[in-house]
């Protein structure tokens, strides 16, 4: 199987690679999917996207990640830990995007829980955030479930941005 990252009881999360453009498509086209982005993604768009994944791997050690059933090797979307600037500072960000066929299974919850643990046990992070639009609830809701707290509210990518963080020497008492 190709470059795995981390598996679940039900996902295995791995590279994402430039074959991953019709795959990303399921996501990246569908307007329902993509309505808290700018706007739905073409297939450059898409290669431009995994293009940035593809440097955060080398540069981070981490990225965004495709999700797959691990039963059937179905594409679900994707999740993993990604750079950003929050207010002037570099954090690290757990995000998750996944097709809306297979909305409302747990897998978000399960593939960012599983990134939260990556974080802490094999990046070392000491924080870790997840950024939702501040519309999104269903997003929030999986930093919520993740054992992540609202920190603040931003403005971000020209709309309001909610930041939610979890710290590693919290986690113990989080997942009690």
């Amino acid at each position: 199987m190709k470059d795995v990252v981390l598996s679940t009881d039900r996902l295995i999360l791995r590279q994402m690679g430039r074959e991953d453009v019709p795959l990303l498509q399921q996501i990246f086209a569908d307007p329902v999917a993509m309505k808290y982005y700018p706007s739905t993604k073409d297939n450059q768009e898409t290669l431009e996207w995994i293009e940035w994944n593809l440097r955060n791997y080398e540069e981070c050690g981490a990225g965004l990640w495709i999700v797959e059933n691990r039963i059937n090797g179905d594409f679900l979307g994707q999740c993993g830990i990604v750079p950003q600037i929050v207010e002037g500072v570099r954090e690290m960000e757990i995000g998750y995007l996944f097709a809306r066929r297979v909305w409302g299974n747990g897998y978000a919850t399960e593939a960012a829980t599983a990134c939260k643990h990556y974080g802490f046990e094999q990046m070392k992070l000491r924080k870790i955030v997840s950024l939702p639009d501040a519309c999104n609830k269903p997003s929030a809701r999986v930093a919520e479930r993740i054992g992540m707290t609202l920190e603040k509210q931003i403005v971000k990518w020209n709309k309001d941005v909610l930041v939610y963080s979890v710290y590693a020497d919290t986690e113990e008492v989080v997942e009690r």
